[in-house]
């Protein structure tokens, strides 16, 4: 009598190293002996320092978080999904436990017992390197018992914060590496003996060529891919990623994101042309207190439904504060939220797509505005976002277009559950208004430009700091270079954006005192937004495109762009970019503090030297203003 049990597990291990390694025969034997554990959200299969089991372990469904404990803290380590294998160390090197196994959801894993696995794998050498490699892998992550204290020293808060993200990174001085003739077998060993995860491949100048590691060994030589005896050069990976020793934490974090490596080699001059001198691996630049960036993009790109990617994104919050609180430069707070806020938005689009009766007609893409556009997003916002899609027929238009509102309606409706509440003018994409046609578009702006007046002023200045977020960014491009056409042909559009850029006069009054709202909610309260960072957000709009630069939307950016091809204007534009930074990060500590968009500031809740921090900011203000003013030969008196 067939085993159906044991069949229904044998075609699921058959798909997953090493179980594919091994005969059918053997493969069943294990199957049978299987077993079968059914966690609920939360529920924990294994804790720190728990004696080993007689099981290692498969993900069949859900997923297992991996935390390490420290000082009451729980960091999250990894998520292993279904197919990863974890909680080797009783099978490797009948050591207790060193993390934490918790489900993350509803899960199904299968417990490999160690007996029989031995039993039917004893002579499987390819088995054996397998499990090896992927078992070092992880003792090479700073979480053994020896390496702990070391590693997190440098994240434990006491009476005030010991290390800061602005510091260079501790990296290692003298990386392993081999020459491009090495073979496999010789730089495997080399690993093993020095008891590292990676080898760097060098030419005869120490110039780094290629970079093997664990996760190399473990998926193309264990698996019999490659031979072990070819040459290193035929499973390297190249070219290498590399930066300059005076890399900073927060620097490493970004990098090692958009990248999407776990290992930056340091050269002497930071390029891969210059000599090999350190190697930093993504263990190394873990946030304090388990707020890794990484983990939360990681934790994001999971979720299945909008409250778990509304208690995610929170994490972003107190990861935010922990920066401002460090005095971590804007321009990298805000290259780090900006990636998490992306990252939502692309996970509420495909899952907005889940819920549709069949896939999109045509190709679309999702636009964000405003201040998400320009990457300048800190403390939640308004909604304002948009949406292209392609081009259809005239019998297919209505039906096509329907399709993307339905779409449009169920990601404004999750990210305003999320925290982002609706516009208030309704310019998202769930508005007919905000959901157009590639062509429509275009005759949208082409309308804006030729055919001016004051709301297209302040729609055409909201859309050009559009950024795609999800779909097919070509179309993104292409409305761009419509749009500079247009521009280019008729520029009156200049003058009237640079008219709305000296509407707001100079933040302070005659007497240098602030100027404050005169009546309504916020009486007496000073608008940050309104007279302080909007003329600088629009000033540097306004330059940028009169220099027909399209492909940098965020303000401190522009800013500093227009320094370097405007040299005689450098010091100002400097002063502008210092200025709007400053200014950005007082508003979201503000926001922070009173748990409010941090838009109106009470003045007596300053204190003397904030509001003459304050006051410093405002000097560029009035003199980008007369800039513009000069140049655009602006009518209006400053």
């Amino acid at each position: 009598m067939k085993n159906s049990i044991a069949e229904r597990v044998f075609d699921f291990l058959k798909n997953y190293p090493p179980f594919n390694l091994l005969s059918k025969d053997k493969l069943m034997d294990i199957s049978k002996e299987i077993n079968i554990i059914y966690l609920e959200k939360g529920k924990i299969l294994f804790n720190q320092n728990d004696t080993n089991h007689n099981h290692f372990y498969i993900v069949r469904n859900g997923a297992i978080n991996l935390y390490k404990n420290l000082k009451k803290e729980k960091i999250l380590i990894d998520i292993c999904d279904g197919g990863d294998i974890f909680g080797l160390r009783p099978l490797i090197s009948k050591e207790n436990y060193v993390l934490d196994a918790i489900a993350n959801e509803e899960s199904i894993i299968y417990g490999i017992p160690i007996k029989t696995f031995e039993a039917v794998s004893e002579n499987n050498l390819k088995v054996n390197k397998y499990l090896i490699t992927s078992f070092a892998s992880k003792s090479f992550d700073p979480y053994t018992n020896e390496q702990n204290n070391n590693i997190f020293t440098d994240y434990i808060v006491k009476d005030k914060l010991k290390y800061s993200n602005l510091h260079s990174v501790n990296y290692t001085k003298k990386p392993l590496s081999c020459t491009v003739n090495t073979t496999i077998k010789e730089a495997a060993i080399k690993m093993s003996n020095q008891k590292v995860g990676c080898i760097v491949v060098v030419d005869d100048k120490d110039i780094p060529k290629g970079i093997i590691t664990n996760s190399d060994l473990k998926n193309k030589i264990a698996t019999g891919l490659f031979s072990i005896d070819i040459s290193v050069k035929e499973i390297m990976s190249s070219p290498v990623i590399t930066q300059t020793k005076k890399l900073t934490v927060l620097d490493a974090q970004l990098q090692m994101i958009k990248q999407k490596v776990g290992h930056l080699c340091i050269t002497i001059d930071g390029t891969n042309n210059s000599k090999l001198i350190g190697i930093l691996n993504n263990h190394d630049v873990l946030a304090s207190l388990g707020n890794n960036p990484t983990v939360i993009l990681k934790e994001i790109k999971r979720a299945k439904r909008t409250n778990e990617i509304r208690k995610i994104r929170s994490k972003a919050n107190l990861l935010l504060k922990s920066y401002l609180e460090q005095n971590i430069p804007l321009s990298h707070i805000s290259k780090i939220i900006s990636e998490i806020n992306d990252a939502v938005t692309i996970r509420v689009v495909e899952l907005a797509l889940k819920k549709m009766d069949s896939p999109p007609p045509v190709k679309f893409t999702w636009l964000a505005l405003g201040s998400q556009g320009r990457k300048e997003q800190l403390l939640y916002t308004d909604q304002d976002n948009a949406l292209i899609f392609e081009d259809t027929t005239t019998e297919n238009y209505l039906e096509t277009k329907n399709y993307f509102l339905k779409l449009a309606g169920h990601i404004t409706k999750s990210l305003h559950k999320i925290g982002y509440e609706y516009c208030p003018a309704e310019m998202m994409a769930s508005n007919p208004k905000w959901c157009l046609s590639l062509s429509e578009w275009k005759n949208q702006f082409n309308d804006w430009i030729i055919n001016i007046d004051e709301k297209a002023i302040l729609l055409s200045s909201i859309f050009f700091d559009f950024n795609a977020i999800y779909g097919d960014t070509d179309m993104s491009k292409e409305l761009t270079k419509s749009i500079f056409k247009t521009l280019n042909e008729k520029s009156l559009l200049y003058t009237f954006l640079g008219k709305e850029a000296i509407a707001s006069p100079s933040p302070l009054g005659f007497f240098r005192q602030f100027l404050v709202e005169n009546n309504g909610d916020h009486k007496d309260s000073f608008n940050i937004k309104k007279r302080a960072l909007m003329p600088l957000i629009n000033a540097a709009r306004l330059l940028i495109l009169s220099n027909n630069i399209f492909e940098i939307n965020n303000t401190g950016l522009r800013f500093e762009k227009l320094a370097e091809i405007e040299p005689q204007n450098k010091e100002l534009y400097q002063s502008c970019s210092y200025a709007f930074k400053a200014l950005l990060k007082f508003k979201t500590k503000q926001g922070i503090l009173h748990n409010d968009s941090g838009k109106f500031i009470k003045l007596e809740s300053l204190t003397k030297e904030e509001k003459l921090k304050l006051k410093r900011c405002f000097k560029p203000i009035r003199e980008i203003q007369e800039v513009l003013s000069h140049r655009f030969n602006l009518s209006n008196k400053i």
